[in-house]
């Protein structure tokens, strides 16, 4: 198994952006370049703003290019749950704005004319437990009536025109979510900035902000010091220990992904026969689709460890059982990748974007929408930076503190103990 992203190797070749001269005086410092500050440097570029990105590793090596190349609708809390929490209007507005998010990566994919097979081919939520799919009937309700989104409810009598498994119950689909190569889209997200002016600065890692007395920032690199008037962290789930506020903001949680050897189109239409993309209703759920080639890719939490190589290939082993345990007619293909990463979550799972004290803008915490959501807060940034608080869902909605959590998530082997006892019993 090669334990590097499927995304990433099928992508093509992306260029050496490292050993470049620094820029010292810039009006935006962009530090990361995964999806989000992508999305911003291109955006403040195109509002005529001096950017210079900087980015510890390479071009999309965080959670930008480790995911499960999924754009879905729908955020990560319940509906009534969203309501009471923030009023109706101001709920719809964020529910809204995950709808939004996938029409801008749409746009920038048409915009840009980025070659990564974009396609609306619809999330399916299936229910694990006869339950779940009581839940996914309610949902379906509460989403027409108080957000007007109109979805489809699948009995398991019809679900295997979805899906060539008996596990499930019944599924809730959604036809707007799309599916597209996320290694080639960051890629071509990295040329589209560069045509709009951006420096970008691989392989130079931020490691201090300094706000001068003058107003303005010092951003101090591991290959010199840059001037800015303003400055953007876009490191969600990846932000170092040089970042300690923002680090604390969230817990990161690792996922998993394995991809299958080439099927051939009749096993995969087999298994998912309309090219959806799924996601079970576990608390440790999985989520699963076909790549442009006609591979499965299974993804899910596996095992609640830190990713690394050697940990990467025991949760793929924990995955390949789980997946034939979906898909029995999968038990002799053979796994070709295997590879983990970070996933950033708030206490309250909604995205989280602002200012700290020192001014510093930032957007955090996608909870696994992070494809669409963050190219979507990219643009809401470079407006909100641009004068305009007013464009950002979440807007004056700070991230609740985590009690007795100082950026290391010592709890999350307790934790998943806790959920997958929820997932046997519920």
């Amino acid at each position: 198994m090669k334990t590097i992203p499927y995304w990433i190797e099928t992508a093509g070749a992306f260029p050496d952006r490292s050993g470049k001269p620094l820029t010292e005086d810039t009006d935006l410092v962009v530090i990361g370049a995964g999806l989000t500050g992508l999305s911003t440097a291109l955006h403040s570029a195109r509002k005529g703003a001096r950017v210079t990105l900087v980015e510890k590793g390479q071009i999309g090596s965080g959670a930008s290019a480790r995911n499960g190349g999924m754009a879905n609708l729908g955020f990560t809390i319940g509906v009534g749950q969203a309501i009471r929490r923030y009023g109706l209007e101001r709920a719809r507005e964020i529910y809204n704005s995950y709808g939004e998010a996938v029409d801008t990566v749409e746009r920038l994919v048409n915009e840009e004319s980025i070659d990564c097979q974009f396609r609306r081919v619809g999330r399916l939520g299936v229910a694990s437990r006869p339950a779940h799919f009581e839940s996914k009937k309610a949902q379906q309700r509460a989403l027409a009536k108080h957000f007007g989104h109109e979805t489809t409810l699948i009995g398991k009598a019809e679900l295997r025109s979805e899906i060539g498994s008996d596990t499930y119950h019944g599924g809730l689909l959604d036809p707007f979510s799309a599916a597209l190569h996320v290694g080639r889209f960051v890629r071509g997200m990295a040329e589209a900035c560069e045509r709009s002016g951006v420096e970008i600065h691989e392989r130079n890692a931020a490691v201090g902000v300094r706000r001068t007395a003058a107003g303005r920032f010092e951003v101090s690199t591991e290959r010199g010091v840059i001037r800015a008037g303003q400055v953007m962290m876009a490191t969600d789930a990846y932000t170092d220990r040089n970042f300690p506020w923002l680090r604390r903001q969230q817990v990161c949680v690792g996922s998993f992904i394995i991809v299958t050897e080439p099927l051939g189109e009749e096993l995969a239409r087999d298994i998912i026969p309309k090219a959806r993309l799924i996601v079970d209703s576990n608390q440790v759920c999985h989520y699963f689709r076909l790549t442009p080639d006609n591979r499965l890719l299974f993804g899910g939490r596996a095992r609640f460890a830190p990713s690394d190589p050697t940990s990467d290939k025991k949760s793929g082993a924990v995955l390949f059982r789980e997946m034939c345990g979906i898909f029995p007619q999968l038990s002799r293909t053979k796994i070709e990748y295997v590879w983990g990463g970070s996933v950033g979550f708030a206490m309250d799972r909604i995205v989280h974007a602002g200012q700290t004290d020192d001014g510093v803008y930032y957007s955090m915490g996608y909870a696994g929408h992070g494809v669409q959501m963050a190219t979507h807060m990219g643009q809401v940034m470079a407006e909100v930076m641009d004068g305009h608080p007013e464009v950002s869902p979440v807007r004056d909605i700070a991230p609740p503190r985590i009690p007795l959590y100082n950026g290391t998530a010592w709890f999350l082997p307790f934790a998943g103990a806790y959920y997958k006892t929820l997932d046997r019993i519920r």
